[in-house]
């Protein structure tokens, strides 16, 4: 959309194709390509503007020269440039003359009132591929000669193989080979079904590894340990402690539990390892990092690695890490032929670089107006910075932290957040929104709770505290009219609030909520979105959309636990996600900026939790300091 805004062509004449890994294709300032954080239309929208816009002026140049004209009297529209005298030249005409010219460094792009696309509802380039089936996602690549392998890991994150039985797994119809790898057994078969009964032949035996005393009841106690003692300073203004102990305290706990990402396309990738290149395909967020542990494993130099990136059934940062790449080739190098390694579900749930669990520790004290005078939150978590190394943190802190507690837009004299690392080998990586998506329950669900202690109602006590023309406050004025908050609602429901950020991108979100039989059920949410320049209305809303229903499924009932390293939940008999009859209608409103556009797909995950947490307190009086809430009610 936005270099056929700049371009002055129909998007219908669009095309699309996702780029190999290559250096040139990293975004501006970073030294990989990669999505992830809602980074890509922030980073690309200048660049693919001033795309479109060179192009453009490249064409008109060429048809100026082509008719010996003024440039200055020609202009671009629909695909051709018009010239005076009623000359017109469609684009595919100037091509060939156009790319004989020297590139403009400097070129005009378009104001927000001349924009003919950007803040439209245009339709999906991808629909029709992904609704016929022909949209071609990591499980359904094939290439020639290819056959399939799944590989037995330690149930236990870290441990070891120590035993199989190659010759049962042998047996199996389709079963081609056997071997031991880095991170297990690989059975290679004609077929994904024949790799997996191979495996189940094995009668394996396991070997535990750092993580053999890593249980989740341990582990949570450590962390409420470590919150009833100073950490490592995430931000500091004013004096917090001084403060705090000249008036009278409101203190509250929260625990949020280690979740998976749980994508419905399982991991997987396929990899073609030759003596001197190789070739993957994979459904990754990060084509570079995976060409990187390609080359490694092949030892090969980068340049021998080419990564083609499939469409990806569901990321949410889970696709961040290569482990499944890092599979695929080095079974495909061990068995000599192009190689695709599947996960099994059950593969997903129990080696996944998890969400941390994280426990947070709040206290406050209240100034005479009812605002707040100091605030201090101790945070309790596995670092994803540290990477399972507390000396990767700078003087032990974990700027992420920040995320969800120190980045809060209220008015706050004296502030303090502060963190302790625990320190495990469970994997943890980002996650839809990392940090924020843990971190705000207990931050706006404790603003929730002052707001009752200082006898006020929630949005008018968060309006007390937000600049009067800052965005923050703007899109809770809104979701807050939008919801009619203040007003009665229907008998037995109440509603709640949150207010959030992530990058850049602030939300409001309203949640409507009864409590059937001890349950919650969410029938209505309001959301309140700026984030920038609105590019595409549909795209904005659809993520939001899906970011809440994301974070609606994990509030609900989003959970993994740990016994001896090992995670308890294994597939979605024992992981529970959202279904259909659980999503409550939504009214999204997209405020209009001309600022530049920021992204929309990690904001609408981290108010979910709060804003449905203080509407069950309204409700019944009941506040749940612990996550997931089914689990959970008061």
């Amino acid at each position: 959309m936005l270099v056929a805004e700049e371009l002055e062509m129909p998007l219908d004449r669009m095309r699309f194709s996702l780029a190999p890994a290559e250096a040139r294709w990293n975004p501006p300032g970073r030294d990989a390509m990669s999505t992830g954080g809602s980074q890509t239309i922030k980073q690309m929208a200048p660049v693919m503007r001033k795309a479109g816009a060179t192009a453009k002026t490249m064409l008109i140049a060429a048809a100026a020269k082509r008719w010996s004209v003024d440039p200055a009297t020609c202009h671009a529209r629909a695909g051709a440039v018009l010239g005076p005298a009623g000359r017109h030249s469609d684009y595919r005409e100037l091509i060939a003359d156009a790319s004989s010219l020297a590139i403009p460094t400097d070129v005009t792009l378009k104001t927000p009132d001349q924009f003919t696309l950007i803040g439209t509802r245009p339709r999906r380039l991808d629909v029709k591929q992904k609704t016929n089936g022909t949209a071609v996602f990591g499980l359904d690549f094939r290439v020639p000669g290819m056959r399939f392998a799944s590989i037995e890991k330690a149930p236990e994150i870290g441990g070891t193989v120590t035993s199989f039985d190659r010759a049962a797994a042998l047996r199996v119809p389709g079963v081609r080979d056997v071997f031991p790898v880095s991170t297990g057994v690989a059975v290679v078969a004609d077929n994904t079904w024949a790799a997996f009964q191979g495996r189940r032949a094995l009668n394996p035996s396991f070997g535990f590894g750092p993580n053999a005393s890593a249980s989740s009841p341990a582990m949570s106690a450590t962390m409420y340990e470590l919150v009833q003692k100073p950490g490592a300073v995430v931000k500091s203004v004013g004096d917090a402690r001084a403060a705090l102990a000249t008036g009278t305290v409101v203190r509250a706990t929260y625990e949020v539990p280690y979740a998976a990402h749980a994508p419905m396309e399982p991991m997987n990738a396929t990899a073609d390892v030759r003596a001197d290149r190789v070739t993957v395909w994979a459904p990754t967020q990060v084509p570079t990092a995976s060409q990187a542990i390609a080359a490694k494993i092949a030892g090969l130099p980068i340049a021998a690695v080419t990564v083609n990136s499939t469409l990806l059934g569901g990321g949410f940062g889970r696709r961040l890490s290569v482990d499944f790449v890092a599979d695929a080739v080095e079974v495909a190098k061990a068995a000599g032929v192009p190689i695709k390694v599947v996960w099994t579900r059950e593969d997903d749930m129990r080696h996944d670089p998890y969400r941390p669990g994280s426990v947070n520790a709040l206290a406050a004290t209240l100034n005479a107006d009812g605002t707040i005078a100091a605030y201090a939150q101790t945070v309790a978590l596995s670092s994803i910075a540290a990477r399972g190394d507390v000396a990767n943190l700078d003087r032990g802190v974990d700027p992420g932290v920040i995320r969800g507690t120190g980045d809060m837009a209220y008015t706050i004299p004296n502030m303090l957040v502060d963190f302790h690392h625990l320190d495990i080998k469970i994997p943890v990586g980002p996650w839809r929104a990392p940090y924020a998506n843990g971190n705000y329950f207990p931050t706006e669900s404790f603003i929730d709770e002052l707001a009752h202690a200082a006898g006020k109602d929630p949005v008018a006590f968060r309006l007390a505290m937000l600049p009067v023309y800052s965005r923050a406050r703007n899109v809770l004025n809104i979701a807050a009219k939008r919801a009619d908050w203040g007003s009665p609602t229907a008998p037995g429901r109440a509603r709640g609030v949150a207010l959030t950020v992530w990058d850049d991108t602030w939300m409001a979100l309203i949640a409507e909520v009864s409590a059937p039989a001890g349950g919650i059920r969410v029938h209505r949410m309001w959301a309140a979105v700026d984030c920038g320049l609105p590019v595409n209305l549909d795209g904005i809303e659809t993520q939001v959309t899906g970011a809440i229903l994301y974070g609606l499924s994990a509030a609900y009932t989003g959970k993994i636990t740990f016994t001896n390293g090992a995670a308890d939940q294994s597939n979605f008999d024992n992981y529970k996600i959202l279904r259909m009859h659980d999503a409550p209608t939504f009214d999204i409103a997209i405020v209009p900026s001309t600022s530049s556009p920021t992204g929309a797909g990690e904001i609408g995950t981290p108010p979910v939790a709060p804003a449905i947490a203080n509407a069950y307190f309204a409700l019944t009086g009941k506040r749940i300091r612990r996550l997931p809430l089914l689990e959970n009610l008061a």
